[in-house]
């Protein structure tokens, strides 16, 4: 593996993560319009996850989902 590669691969790792408990999400929509790159978007009555590598970390999804539905990982 070059060092270019390597570079990649710790970022990529260490991009944050969000998920969406389905069991959780009643559709409110929250985190589609509190987010500021437009990582989520709504399908059907859900939100999903949309743009997962756009997500900068911020959790404004997190705080703004009112059943706790929305992770954030590191």
């Amino acid at each position: 593996m070059s060092a270019s590669e390597s570079v990649i691969k710790k970022k990529a790792k260490n991009m944050p993560k969000p998920t969406i408990d389905s069991a959780k999400c009643t559709g409110c929509g929250s985190c589609v319009h509190v987010c500021p790159v437009n990582v989520f978007k709504m399908k059907g009555k859900k939100a999903v996850v949309a743009n997962a590598s756009a997500c900068i970390g911020c959790r404004a999804c997190e705080a703004s989902c009112p059943t706790g539905a929305i992770k954030v990982s590191d």
